[in-house]
Parts: structure tokens; sequence; C-alpha cells
């Protein structure tokens, strides 16, 4: 899939943002964890959002960054 030069621009500011929230996610749950009383069903839940939010980074990075192998 070939994409011009604005859908490269909008994936790299999506990818900025994703990135962000990943990270936030992160620092939340380490937050949740650190206390002694944990909701494990917003444990869960942030952990699965936090799977997602990789996978789209992982999309969108091999989106704008070109392959290697072509």
């Amino acid at each position: 899939m070939s994409l011009n030069e604005e859908e490269i621009q909008q994936a790299r500011n999506d990818l900025i943002e994703l990135k962000i929230e990943h990270r936030d996610l992160d620092h939340a749950i380490e937050l949740m964890l650190d206390n002694a009383y944990i909701d494990q069903l917003r444990l869960r839940r942030m952990k699965k959002r936090k799977l997602k939010l990789k996978d789209n980074i992982e999309r969108l990075e091999s989106m704008v960054i070109p392959d290697l192998d072509a």
C-alpha cells in the first residue's frame, strides 16, 4: 500500500499520540499495582487497552517506515 505525503504525516501524528497514550497507560498500571487494593477488572481492561495500542503502534510503524526487504 502506497501512501501519499499527507497520509504519511497523518500516520506519524497518530503514531505519536498512540505512543503517548501507551506510555501514560503503562504509568497508570504501575501506579495501580503499587496500591494495596487492586481492582482486577480495571487492571485487566487497562492491560487489554495497552495491548491494542501496541498493535496499532506496530501497524502504523509498518506503514510509515519503509520495508527494507522491498
